[in-house]
């Protein structure tokens, strides 16, 4: 029987399938994009007509792009966009016309230090028409005149998002939310698309306590239109994750939400120390992906951004480069897998009440210690449910458990297990 598909490679194959589309922050191209997500998962897809309001925003005109090229005298297209969506800036007005490459010029970006690299640009709420292609492009360009064709629309429209629910043992939801708006960039986020469609089946697979509603919107317009169309609803969101940029070959990084001490910021930190993976737990800034709309001072919800190498923090960002080379089965794997283990952690993280909380009771006799026998642990889960019962008064966690005991947390929630099977201690 052949070897069944790891979940790393499968999240390749994803991203694989949505890299060549165009996607913006409207369009057919975002629409495309979730209708693959939706063979992966079902999802519940929204429309948002044009003119919206959305919060201090409105919902803009929608884009679409069918073709975009400049062609020389002999007709060779020496930029196409069917050839990579990043050959056009995002939201391009349709042109159609001839010009001097001495006027083409200040319609074009390059990347002067990275002369072989196509960057990435956007021109989302000014009308502006461009071209992006590599510096080593436009050096052979002889002067002379171009034909200029972007055929493209700009109309009212929709912008689009989806959601997906994986129903929990209680309503209350942690979110998790991923950008679905860049073209052809594998790390940023296609690389978060997948990581969370395949969070989203494997607690399918489960029946987690919490409800986890995943988000795949347009970024910054698509967070602000969700809150404003669930504001009655925010109060429910428990816990939130942003993931962006989680395929490359960095280390893992995590962004605190804007409280700093919100329970998903301090499952995190634990989680990553003790799995002893290199990373780094950087502060809240209000610059970055989705989370600082989360986190904005009305709604101050506790959701953080989980990442590797952070955004703008790698040359490949918004460039060419960031392919499908860059990122690798093993690195979205791991980020999946740390993803898991968060979630396991919200889920047991419960305060728990001391039944007999005057002197130290008698586990023996209840059986707790001869259940430890033969385990090579058995000391360390001794330990673990004098802990539990020292701190089960009703204001600390499992989580304050562990950390201030410096026991992993699976054994602490293994030992309040027991303990309340007992008798000894309540929820």
């Amino acid at each position: 029987m052949a070897p069944m598909t790891s979940s790393g490679e499968q999240m390749h194959a994803l991203v694989e399938r949505l890299y060549p589309l165009c996607r913006s922050i409207t369009g057919d191209g975002v629409r495309a994009t979730l209708e693959i997500v939706g063979e992966y998962v079902p999802l519940q897809v929204h429309e948002v007509p044009t003119g919206t309001q959305v919060l201090d925003w409105t919902v803009p005109q929608e884009w679409n792009i069918r073709d975009a090229y400049i062609a020389d005298t002999a007709g060779n297209k020496v930029v196409d966009f069917a050839a990579s969506s990043l050959h056009v800036l995002g939201y391009s007005v349709p042109v159609s016309a001839t010009m001097p490459l001495t006027e083409l010029r200040e319609h074009l970006h390059t990347l002067p230090d990275h002369p072989s690299w196509v960057p990435y640009r956007t021109s989302y709420y000014t009308p502006e028409w461009g071209f992006c292609l590599a510096q080593d492009t436009l050096d052979a360009l002889p002067d002379g005149n171009y034909e200029v064709r972007i055929d493209s629309t700009l109309d009212d429209g929709h912008l689009t998002y989806a959601e997906h629910v994986v129903p929990g043992q209680v309503p209350d939801e942690v979110i998790v939310s991923c950008h679905v708006c860049h073209p052809s960039l594998a790390n940023d986020n296609l690389a978060g698309i997948a990581v969370a469609t395949f969070l989203a089946r494997a607690l399918a697979q489960e029946t987690p306590y919490y409800t986890y509603r995943f988000i795949y919107a347009p970024g910054t317009i698509g967070a602000i239109t969700w809150l404003a169309r669930n504001a009655e609803r925010v109060e429910r969101v428990k816990h939130g994750l942003v993931l962006a940029c989680v395929g490359d070959p960095g280390q893992l990084t995590y962004k605190q939400s804007r409280r700093g001490d919100a329970e998903i910021d301090r499952v995190m930190r634990h989680v990553l120390l003790a799995s002893e993976r290199p990373h780094h737990v950087a502060e809240f800034t209000p610059y970055g992906y989705d989370e600082r709309q989360f986190c904005s001072p009305g709604f101050n919800l506790g959701v953080g951004s989980l990442s590797r190498t952070p955004y703008a923090s790698y040359p490949e960002y918004h460039t060419s480069a960031d392919n499908l080379d860059f990122v690798s089965p093993e690195a979205m794997a791991d980020t999946l897998a740390v993803c898991r283990e968060a979630c396991a952690v919200l889920a047991r993280n419960r305060r728990y009440l001391n039944l007999s909380p005057y002197g130290e009771p008698q586990l023996g006799r209840r059986g707790l210690y001869d259940s430890l026998g033969g385990r090579s642990d058995a000391k360390q889960a001794q330990m673990a449910m004098l802990w539990v019962l020292s701190l089960s008064d009703g204001e600390h966690s499992l989580l304050d458990v562990a950390e201030r005991s410096g026991l992993p947390f699976d054994t602490v929630a293994v030992a309040a297990g027991a303990l309340q099977g007992a008798g000894l201690i309540k929820a």
